[in-house]
């Protein structure tokens, strides 16, 4: 059904009166005829807030840990596995720029290196600037860049078991500020994320979190230790701000023509990276019937950002689904299922999780990937696990393990089949990953390698596929006339 109820109201249900998403934008309408709206944020202003009293963390996404709404005089979002490392929970919107990130925490227990925190311009799992409560009475400031933590203040404050601390975390163009109790951990410039969400952490540690509020820009202000004062707003009215999609559900029509255009193949040419009309907050897989435009929207929400397995898809492609202009952010699970053969046009994976997209048709499908780009795969951008030919062109890659792998150790041996033509390549160990004794077949035309002067970029690498639970073994690399199809004439390296 489209909703069309005001953002306040969609957050408003149950006793729910506390959380609330408050955007500048003249009016919410469905991205497709048969979404339903679930949550949206139609420009960098941040605004949220959540007490948790209707019993649910509805908004957040987990990652680890074992998190319950649970009564503690009032009702508290509370993390009870002592031995995990990276429990966190996040929530709001990735295009979130300058806010003031406010909330109480209880540390209930410390392990070893352990830290409670809150986390603002989380750009994956991985990668954030967050206050740390740490035993031993001390607090830091850090910047986690890939899970790389680089300490930027420390100060002595109580940080005990048992009791609630307040705390803020202001992040406002390349500076932070953070406080715990109103005494300041440090102020710092530079080296921070430009944007992201928020959230809440605990690394062998466990703990309650409560009256979590974020104001847009602004000074820091820090509350009493009780409960900070609400933060209300009313939706901008004004007439220049565009309307934002708002997409989870199901999409079985084609929605009216968009005014977005795709770009054109041309040539070797690397297209600029688009910038996002707008953000779409996706607490579940939207799935795709049809052809599904997302206007250049930036679309984030599932998963933790990270390699962990069996992550749910942020979209859900039928057999002969269309996905086009869309921007895929952080955290966004496993990216891209194809159930069939589909068509991806147009679309950039800001920073791969799992994978970008995975391939999962029979063995006659067809699957093309038309334009876009990927960034940031530490294993690889496309998964193809089920048969048929995955055609990619007009396509660029940054900083990834593999741009295409054919599964090696799936449940069906599938003989598989990749076509690259006109992709540019920045960084990456392994444009493709081919399995010679499935039949497996790599044809790239057109290839450009940038930045790689001692040419260590492998162009076609071919292993011995095998079976589940067991690892492909890696045959050679380079042209061979029968698995990697291409000349030497076909790689430029510049």
């Amino acid at each position: 059904m489209n909703d069309n109820r005001s953002v306040d109201g969609l957050a408003q249900h149950g006793k729910r009166s506390a959380r609330r998403w408050i955007v500048g934008t003249a009016a919410v309408g469905a991205l497709l005829a048969g979404s339903v709206a679930v949550g949206v944020s139609a420009s960098a202003d941040a605004s949220f807030r959540d007490d948790f009293e209707d019993g649910k963390a509805d908004g957040w996404s987990k990652s680890g840990g074992t998190w319950s709404v649970v009564s503690d005089d009032s009702q508290v979002l509370r993390q009870t596995n002592a031995g995990s490392e990276h429990a966190r929970h996040f929530a709001g919107d990735s295009g979130w720029t300058d806010y003031t990130l406010r909330a109480r925490t209880k540390p209930t227990s410390y392990g070893t290196d352990g830290a409670v925190s809150v986390v603002a311009r989380a750009t994956s799992a991985t990668t954030f600037v967050r206050l740390a409560l740490l035993p031993g009475n001390r607090a830091q400031l850090q910047a986690v860049n890939s899970g790389t933590v680089r300490v930027l203040a420390t100060t002595s404050v109580p940080t005990g078991t048992g009791a609630w601390y307040s705390v803020t975390l202001q992040v406002s163009g390349d500076r932070t500020t953070a406080t715990v109790d109103g005494t300041t951990v440090g102020t710092v410039s530079g080296g921070l994320p430009a944007r992201g969400r928020i959230g809440v952490s605990t690394s062998r540690a466990t703990a309650a979190f409560d009256d979590v509020t974020v104001t847009a820009g602004g000074t820091v202000q820090q509350p009493a230790p009780s409960t900070p004062a609400p933060t209300t707003a009313t939706p901008s009215t004004s007439a220049s701000a565009s309307p934002t999609a708002i997409g989870t559900a199901t999409a079985t029509t084609a929605p009216s023509p968009t005014k977005t255009t795709t770009p054109a193949p041309s040539g070797t040419t690397t297209a600029a990276w688009p910038t996002a009309t707008g953000s779409v907050q996706v607490p579940e897989t939207i799935e795709v019937s049809g052809t599904l435009d997302g206007g250049l929207k930036r679309y984030s929400g599932i998963g933790d950002g990270g390699q962990s397995e069996s992550q749910d898809a942020m979209f859900e492609l039928a057999d002969g689904a269309t996905l086009r202009n869309v921007i895929i952010g952080a955290p966004a699970g496993d990216g891209v299922h194809c159930t069939g053969s589909c068509t991806l046009i147009n679309v950039w994976w800001e920073d791969v999780g799992e994978d970008a997209a995975t391939f999962k048709g029979g063995t006659n499908a067809a699957y093309t990937v038309d334009g876009g780009g990927a960034r940031s795969a530490s294993d690889k951008v496309f998964q193809h696990n089920g048969g048929g030919t995955l055609t990619i062109r007009n396509f660029q890659v940054e900083n990834a393990g593999k741009l295409y792998r054919s599964c090696g150790n799936c449940a069906t041996s599938y003989e598989r089949h990749v076509v690259l033509d006109r992709v540019t390549v920045t960084n990456t160990k392994t444009v493709a990953g081919v399995n010679a004794n499935f039949g497996d077949t790599a044809t790239l035309t057109n290839i450009t390698v940038v930045g790689d002067a001692k040419k260590a970029t492998k162009i076609c690498t071919r292993f011995q596929g095998t079976t589940p639970g067991n690892e492909p073994t890696q045959l050679g690399s380079g042209p061979d006339g029968t698995t990697c199809l291409y000349r030497e004439s076909d790689i430029t390296w510049r």
